[in-house]
């Protein structure tokens, strides 16, 4: 009886988990970390200040990011910052006040022009 209650709770506990499908370690196409968000996929790639988000969809094909509005949050130990986000072309991009350093947390929060919005997290590589 015991052991069958633990299954159900891994199992309760493991659903919203599997339900994400997130891409874990696997690369964009720019070599960026790739995540699911808001319907689509971001490919984030820095370099210096400047943060770029590329949107693709299921199929790995650029979507026109007319329309989209978002944001970033950086962390980097106790120093935090929010970054806001200018579509272009296949593109999300902002620039930070200063160099994002390897391993900064980023928060990606999106909206759609049909509005759909969602949030996705990264980790700089």
């Amino acid at each position: 009886m015991l052991k069958s209650l633990i299954v159900a709770f891994s199992l309760l506990a493991a659903g919203p988990a599997l339900a994400q499908h997130a891409h874990g370690a696997q690369k964009g196409p720019n070599g960026g970390p790739l995540e699911d968000v808001a319907g689509v996929h971001a490919e984030l790639v820095v370099s210096g200040e400047t943060l770029t988000f590329h949107v693709v969809d299921e199929a790995g094909k650029p979507v026109d990011t007319a329309g989209f509005t978002g944001s970033a949050m950086l962390a980097s130990g106790a120093d935090r910052k929010t970054i806001q986000l200018t579509a272009g072309g296949q593109t999300l991009a902002g620039k930070a006040p200063s160099t994002i350093v390897k391993g900064t947390a980023v928060t990606l929060l999106i909206k759609t022009p049909a509005g759909k919005s969602g949030q996705a997290k990264f980790t700089t590589p």
